[in-house]
């Protein structure tokens, strides 16, 4: 029985924690959440790109009593007009529009910025914002590129402000929970680690014409530094992700929250060499670009990370569509967003010598936690304290996971096995070199450090 108000906003928020499938949430839950605070009390919140992740992560914020939103940024006009319609359902009165986030980040009253556009944005976004004295919240990927990822990481590094990366995961507790398992060598020698997503939800991307520019679309700004290419609706919107120009496919995408634990489980960082295989086959006739079945096997002394994706079925490794596996000499660890577990060595009776316990089974260990909210709360916690060594995902976290992620699409796209270069930052490749850079257009200047 529901005896309070309290009660009321707990159990409709755990009902609705985060299994990685959907991120909405009710807009009138967020408004009965919600006390109003002083105008001194408050920090302001913009948002850029409000049409998926993007509001989620406000949405996310705004359970915070002492944030609230008061600029929205999009090309698509359609979307704001939807999205302030939501805001007013949780009595958020009409924030300011924009179309153009140059615009927004001249906003003195703005404190925090709020990066959900497409991957191919958010350098120029972050730096921008940087300079503006913004702090950031910026969804993963941080960059479409391995340079871009390097001026990020620079600029935030030479700033004062308070940059969380979007791979909420750091902050869920049973992932922290299983990850100190891991780091305490009841594993064993650790000989590979798994990084995997199944994604049976997806269907072809259906071949499409050209049209004309929707009705209230700023399509001149959503391309920004990409190529010119006329409007296809296969490209706007959820499916960029799987177009090279604006992002990396599920390699980028998921392969960043899931790596992201790889490297953290085993202490690592760049590999030594990267060989990828895959390509498009389950839908080979379809508008993507990007490969819907990839194996992608990143070398490191000791033990290789393994990184697997498929789209249109859903049976992944130890019959989870998603997850990370650290496979040692005495048990498997099996993480996902759901939970963990651990899977003692039985076969190989060689580990089971005199004097050495058997390893004990750990039944499935739900998570019920919310981590994208804990996520954000992090970040306003660092925000209002000053202090960087608060944030659970500061820029180098983001920028780890995607230098590997785009090592392993540059290792497809050459078909070689590569080799990388610590020193120099490179690989011992020229092509493979190549395919590091960022290529800016239409007049637009990738930032300097």
């Amino acid at each position: 029985m529901i005896n309070s108000r309290r009660d009321f906003i707990r159990k409709g928020a755990a009902g609705l924690a985060l299994t990685g499938a959907s991120f909405t949430f009710p807009m009138e839950l967020l408004g009965a959440m919600r006390r109003k605070l002083g105008p001194n009390d408050t920090i302001n919140v913009g948002l850029i790109g409000c049409k998926g992740m993007g509001f989620s992560d406000l949405t996310s914020v705004l359970k915070m009593n002492d944030t609230n939103v008061i600029a929205l940024c999009d090309v698509d006009e359609n979307v704001l007009r939807s999205r302030t319609v939501d805001l007013e359902k949780a009595g958020i009165k009409k924030p300011k529009w924009y179309s153009d986030y140059r615009k927004l980040l001249e906003n003195k009253d703005i404190d925090v910025v709020i990066i959900g556009t497409p991957d191919h944005w958010h350098c120029l976004q972050l730096t921008d914002a940087l300079k503006a004295g913004k702090d950031v919240y910026c969804e993963k990927p941080i960059a479409n590129s391995v340079e871009e990822a390097n001026l990020m990481l620079g600029h935030v590094q030479a700033s004062d402000r308070m940059v969380q990366v979007g791979q909420w995961q750091r902050s869920q507790p049973h992932f922290v929970d299983a990850i100190n398992y891991v780091h305490s060598g009841k594993l064993g020698e650790i000989r590979l680690a798994k990084a995997w997503a199944y994604q049976g939800w997806m269907k072809p991307v259906p071949v499409t014409v050209d049209s004309e520019i929707p009705k209230g679309v700023d399509y001149k700004m959503w391309l920004g530094p990409a190529p010119q290419r006329a409007f296809n609706v296969n490209r706007f919107h959820f499916n960029f992700r799987w177009f090279w120009d604006y992002a990396g496919g599920l390699m980028t995408d998921w392969g960043v929250h899931l790596i992201d634990y790889a490297l953290y489980g085993m202490k690592v960082g760049t590999p030594k060499s990267v060989m990828a295989l895959g390509g498009k086959f389950a839908y080979p006739n379809d508008a993507s670009e990007t490969p819907d079945t990839l194996q992608t096997v990143y070398e490191y002394d000791g033990f290789s990370i393994l990184w697997e994706h498929a789209t249109g079925i859903d049976g992944g490794n130890y019959g989870r569509n998603h997850g990370i596996a650290f496979i040692g000499n005495n048990g498997t660890l099996v993480l996902d967003r759901g939970g963990w577990e651990v899977i003692p060595e039985k076969e190989f009776q060689g580990w089971d010598k005199e004097g050495i316990p058997k390893m004990k089974a750990i039944t499935y260990s739900r998570g019920e936690a919310n981590g994208l909210d804990l996520h954000t709360a992090n970040f306003i916690d660092a925000v209002k304290n000053r202090d960087t060594a608060k944030l659970n995902a500061p820029i180098k976290v983001g920028y780890d996971a995607a230098l590997v992620s785009h090592m392993g699409n540059v290792a497809f796209k050459t078909g070689d096995r590569i080799y990388w270069d610590a020193a120099s930052g490179k690989f011992k490749n020229e092509l493979a070199n190549q395919l590091l850079s960022a290529k800016y257009h239409n007049g637009w200047k990738l930032p300097t450090l």
